[in-house]
């Protein structure tokens, strides 16, 4: 099961990787005013979302649930032995970073049709959101402070 532990954390990584540049890419592409840098910041994207990205974030949520199955993680859940409401909040952020994911792919969408209606001091901002929930979900885990 370690193994498993140890894929889900290097996908992990490497899906906030890419969660972490593609915002990044969102700044330069909103700041971008010519045709060639314009088309160059869409290749880039869509390479590092559907390339990278999304294959991280599937393996991540895979081999955590495979993980969750492993540890009879529905057990803690009915049992009153310990105390699991860390999970809990660690699978409701799970839940948003997937929305994110998801509203980044909506974003790439945006840039390729040319339709981005966000400045990039927008997409500033919005990069800042996954290394909030990445500090949340590390203290969860390894504190489990409640």
């Amino acid at each position: 099961m370690l193994w498993i532990k140890a894929f889900h954390i290097i996908f992990v990584v490497t899906w906030f990787a890419g969660l972490f540049y593609l915002p990044r890419l969102f700044v330069y592409h909103a700041m971008t005013e010519d045709e060639l840098s314009n088309e160059r910041f869409k290749v880039m994207e869509r390479k590092l979302y559907h390339g990278i990205t999304m294959p991280s974030a599937i393996l991540a949520v895979g081999l955590g649930v495979w993980l969750l199955v492993a540890y009879h993680w529905w057990q803690l859940f009915l049992t009153a032995t310990g105390t699991v409401f860390w999970l809990y909040a660690k699978l409701v952020l799970v839940a948003i970073l997937i929305g994110y994911h998801f509203y980044c792919g909506k974003l790439l969408n945006d840039f390729k049709h040319d339709r981005n209606r966000h400045t990039h001091v927008f997409y500033r901002w919005f990069n800042e959101f996954p290394v909030l929930i990445l500090v949340a979900v590390t203290i969860l885990v390894e504190v489990q402070p409640f």
